[in-house]
């Protein structure tokens, strides 16, 4: 009987196992492998590789778009010499690109290029003078050149001509409302977008008081102001600020923490004091309004403020950039220079403006006079090189500057 019992057993599994294959189920895994002809029975679940088969392959969901490179990525690829160039804005002439400012441009890696020079050309030369200078200049991989003007009407405005309307000065502007100045900045902003410009440096937002007036040589003589009310400068200074933005051009508010009370021009005058601003001045409301707008720079005026930093210009003054600036009115996009190679600076060799200005935290020079750029931009490679802390100095401006281009369609990276 137990014989007969295993026999029965040993057919019961042999049935089992040859229903298992005759089904297609896959065989238990303590069993055998099944014969290598299987693949081949009738029988079989499995298509040849010539079989045609009814079965809908699966959709592939699309790749994820890269995430796009950083500002701060960007910046990291950059040789030391192309950092230091995105913090050189370059003065030119107008009226058309000399040779020896095509090598300067080429030689510092300028990342930025101001208009200097009044102009009566028109729109087309002055196209054909951005092209040039964009031609000059070396570009690091993925950033353009940005070219600015100060065109902010009245007796400053560089670019005039076919093409160009007669902008009134600010003191006449003021006199608009808000919606009006606001479409007449938007119309002046795409007669500069027409012509390649990139930046207007403008508006100003200096108070100068009604009992000074015209005894303020660089805003009041100039009639540069939009009155002696801080509420107006604010009102009208942002009306500004949102026209040109409409039509895709950056601006620069200046001169913080003002120039309004000051006698003497910063750029005739070597030095310029005001005694009278103190560090949350009512005047500084038309900087505050600007930057709540989303103003792309601040300009950084280079008079003393014996209330604020007796012993520092404001360019070279952390109290005015870090304190004032970053803290107080938070505001995170580029500080820029007025021009490190006017009058005020000149008891200071080139390079030591350039050094100061980026230690204090400033971001963009404006270098007015051409010959001066090559030894500011040499001082601060030098100084990267030598010192971690200016290294991360210029690394951080150059990403800020990058980062406006970028939001002005002058760069391939995001914030």
């Amino acid at each position: 009987m137990r014989a007969l019992r295993l026999i029965l057993g040993w057919m019961l599994v042999m049935i089992m196992v040859g229903c298992g294959a005759a089904s297609g189920s896959p065989a238990p895994a303590v069993t055998s492998p099944a014969p290598t002809t299987a693949s081949s029975s009738p029988a079989s679940a499995t298509p040849t590789p010539s079989s045609p088969t009814t079965a809908s392959s699966p959709t592939r969901s699309p790749s994820p778009a890269p995430d796009p490179l950083s500002c701060g990525d960007l910046v990291d690829a950059m040789s030391p010499r192309e950092q230091v160039g995105q913090l050189m804005m370059v003065g030119v002439n107008s009226g058309g690109l000399g040779a020896a400012e095509g090598r300067t441009l080429a030689r510092t890696r300028a990342g930025s290029v101001i208009l200097l020079g009044n102009s009566t050309l028109g729109a087309g030369p002055t196209r054909r003078v951005v092209r040039d200078v964009r031609a000059a200049t070396r570009r690091p991989e993925g950033v353009k050149t940005m070219l600015a003007v100060d065109q902010e009407g009245g007796q400053v405005q560089r670019l005039k001509g076919e093409g160009f309307d007669t902008i009134p000065s600010a003191q006449s502007q003021a006199e608009q409302s808000g919606a009006k100045l606001t479409a007449n900045a938007a119309r002046w902003g795409r007669q500069l977008a027409a012509v390649g410009i990139d930046a207007n440096l403008a508006p100003v937002a200096d108070v100068v008081p009604a009992d000074l007036g015209p005894g303020n040589a660089p805003i009041g003589l100039l009639r540069r102001g939009y009155g002696s009310s801080p509420r107006t400068v604010a009102a009208k200074t942002t009306a500004f600020v949102t026209g040109m933005d409409r039509s895709g051009i950056a601006t620069a508010v200046k001169h913080f923490p003002g120039l309004g009370r000051v006698r003497g021009n910063t750029d005739f005058v070597r030095r310029v004091v005001d005694d009278q601003t103190t560090r949350r001045d009512p005047g500084l409301a038309g900087f505050a309004a600007t930057i709540d707008a989303g103003v792309d720079m601040v300009m950084v005026a280079s008079a003393y403020y014996t209330k604020i930093d007796a012993d520092h210009r404001a360019a070279f003054s952390t109290a005015v950039i870090g304190s004032m600036l970053r803290r107080e009115l938070k505001f995170d996009r580029v500080v820029i220079s007025d021009d490190l190679a006017a009058a005020a600076m000149v008891d200071l060799a080139p390079g030591t403006r350039a050094l100061r200005f980026v230690r204090a935290g400033g971001d963009l020079l404006i270098v007015g006079d051409p010959s001066q750029a090559d030894a500011m931009a040499d001082t601060l490679q030098q100084a990267a090189r030598d010192d971690p802390g200016v290294a991360r100095r210029v690394a951080e401006s150059a990403t800020r500057v990058v980062s406006l281009k970028a939001d002005r369609g002058l760069a391939d990276c995001a914030r």
